[in-house]
């Protein structure tokens, strides 16, 4: 521990303000809104044939989902309104519950676009992307020396 000899007038709530903005990540954006919503983590990895994408999105269900692609970016959103309704109490209160998110994407120009498979299991929507034959990892090759 380390003492810290502070001047009159110190205002602790702007040093930390100023302490936060200067170590923060300035390229790491909050996972959850003003709002309490959270914005979807996603997972992407390449193997020799494919590009996968994985996006965690328990509660949901596969109709609550838009995955579009439009030249080469892909966009995942939803939109999802729930009204819990009781015809049988007098409100003096009634919330209802909204949810959106969008995601972006942009497709590598190695990506067969065209061939993107989309499936939602277990709370979690997987996108498989496969490659153009090109663009694939071809084995290793022995070269005879003549």
């Amino acid at each position: 521990m380390t003492l810290i000899k502070r001047e009159p007038g110190y205002v602790p709530v702007l040093s930390n303000f100023f302490d936060d903005f200067f170590t923060r990540d300035l390229f790491s954006w909050p996972s959850s809104s003003s709002t309490g919503t959270t914005i979807p983590s996603v997972n992407i990895y390449e193997t020799d044939g494919e590009f996968h994408v994985e996006m965690a999105a328990p509660g949901m269900s596969k109709n609550d989902f838009k995955v579009e692609l439009d030249n080469n970016t892909l966009t995942i959103s939803s939109q999802k309104t729930t009204e819990n309704v009781d015809e049988d109490k007098n409100y003096q209160r009634k919330e209802f519950s909204f949810q959106s998110f969008m995601r972006t994407f942009h497709l590598p120009d190695s990506a067969e676009a065209d061939k993107i498979n989309a499936k939602y299991t277990d709370g979690v929507l997987n996108l498989v992307i496969p490659k153009k034959e090109e663009a694939k990892r071809k084995p290793v090759k022995t070269i005879k020396i003549a």
